[in-house]
């Protein structure tokens, strides 16, 4: 299983979540999920809604395309990016 996958127009993305990181940046890729380093603390869902922010900004997209399907409380999130048609060219890279 790969850290991604197309399902109709949306991406999933599958995430190890590191909060209070140096700095914002997507890390190595793990068996079936991909580190991405955030800034925000996981309090209060401060990290959440920081990870969203991140999301949406990185693949271009609105707040609302950005869904975090599950792993509310926990660093393995499933993330949803709605209407998204596929990963930024950087990321594809990596």
């Amino acid at each position: 299983m790969s850290w991604y996958r197309l399902d109709g127009e949306d991406l999933l993305l599958f995430l190890k979540i590191q909060p209070r990181a140096g700095k914002d940046a997507f890390g190595e890729i793990m068996e079936d999920s991909r580190k991405l380093r955030i800034k925000a603390p996981p309090v209060d869902g401060k990290a959440n809604a920081y990870l969203i922010k991140y999301l949406a900004k990185t693949f271009r997209v609105t707040r609302k395309q950005v869904i975090i399907e599950s792993g509310l409380g926990s660093k393995h999130k499933r993330i949803r990016i709605t209407d998204c048609g596929g990963l930024p060219e950087d990321l594809l890279a990596k």
